[in-house]
């Protein structure tokens, strides 16, 4: 029999946090999450997620043994900008049994409908601006950094519980040595017809770094806003992630583009440092996950290309072609052989073609799902 339990306490918050370790502990292509990072993202009074929404995380039992995690979810945000009555599901990981996977998710069906709410969407982690989505497609390489990872059965149970599809987010991988030699060639050619209309491009400045979160947040909340699925961010929310991300940002890999001074569009890319965090027990950095990360830090060779985003009126005038040509020089530069472009929405036509023309192409798909209850 299935027991599932809410988790009320730091004991079982730990446990919730650990148990994708157990979960997958022989498969070489998991990479664990910094449990600092964990503990914070669902710390209820401190993230700033739950001064806005609520959450409630439960674990599954098998007897003693923990056999399966989730969080129900109500983003209030996403209700209100998006007018639907849609609650959340996310941080699920299951063994290998659907009765498992049925016990966590008639629970988080139950918590929904005590809410008020008539469907069921995910997985998010609390929103699609955070980790999301099933991985069904690419199972043979580990996930780059802040994407998922999870077993081919995940789909099946979810399926067979009833959920349908929602929206398909795409992963490319894009080869520095594929990267068309004209794209890189025509850059400084591109530059100059932006700065004739009044545009610059010009790398973050970390100094300011306070004073440059303020302008992405514009852009990011306006580039987005007519987005499948999107819910933007409150500035709280938005400082709150970029205070970690400075971490392991690279200036290199972050572009601002601004017209007569204001910011109309940023792309931004991260070192893969999935690659060394997977050296990492349990994902802690102490007593000697530090120096592993440092040690290893050196094997990465490719960036994640988290974000690209361009204010509407200031699109199909060739600041994306730009933005894609510098990520590649600095790739060429520093050595790294592809870029992860992830992830994109299946029905963003515009950002597909453009990835396909720098010839990317899909190497892994997670699928959100949905399902009224």
């Amino acid at each position: 029999m299935i027991e599932v339990k809410k988790v009320q306490d730091k004991k079982n918050l730990k446990r919730f946090i650990d148990f994708p370790h157990a979960l997958y502990e022989h498969d070489e292509n998991y990479v664990p999450e910094l449990y600092l990072a964990q503990k914070d993202l669902l710390d209820k009074k401190n993230h700033p997620f739950f001064k806005h929404s609520e959450a409630d995380f439960f674990l599954a039992y098998k007897g003693q043994e923990i056999v399966g995690r989730i969080a129900a979810i109500k983003n209030n945000n996403y209700i209100a900008y998006t007018g639907e009555s849609t609650g959340k599901f996310g941080f699920i990981d299951f063994i290998e049994e659907y009765e498992v996977a049925e016990a966590l998710l008639n629970t988080a069906v139950d918590w929904v409908k005590e809410k008020g709410l008539s469907q069921l969407a995910g997985p998010e982690n609390f929103s699609t601006n955070e980790t999301c989505g099933t991985l069904i497609e690419g199972f043979d390489m580990p996930p780059t950094i802040m994407m998922p990872y999870n077993k081919p059965y995940y789909q099946d149970y979810l399926e067979k519980y009833g959920f349908e599809k929602d929206m398909d987010l795409l992963s490319y991988k894009i080869y520095q040595k594929d990267v068309p030699d004209k794209l890189v060639r025509l850059s400084s050619k591109i530059l100059e017809r932006l700065n004739n209309k009044g545009i610059t491009v010009r790398k973050i400045n970390v100094k300011k770094f306070t004073e440059e979160i303020d302008k992405i947040i514009e852009i990011y909340n306006s580039a987005w806003e007519k987005n499948w699925g999107f819910v933007p961010m409150t500035d709280e929310e938005f400082k709150h992630a970029a205070k970690d991300m400075k971490q392991i940002v690279d200036p290199d890999f972050v572009l601002i583009a601004e017209h007569n001074g204001k910011p109309v569009g940023f792309t931004l890319s991260i070192p893969d440092m999935n690659m060394p965090l997977k050296y990492l027990k349990r994902g802690r950095l102490l007593p000697f996950g530090l120096f592993k990360l440092l040690y290893h830090k050196k094997e990465i060779n490719r960036v994640r290309i988290i974000t690209l985003g361009i204010v509407e009126k200031y699109r199909k005038m060739g600041i994306d072609a730009y933005f894609y040509a510098k990520a590649f020089e600095e790739c060429k530069r520093k050595g790294l052989l592809f870029g992860e472009a992830s992830w994109i929405l299946e029905n963003n036509e515009m950002m597909n073609k453009a990835i396909e023309n720098i010839n990317g192409k899909v190497y892994k798909k997670h699928r959100l799902y949905k399902k009224a209850i």
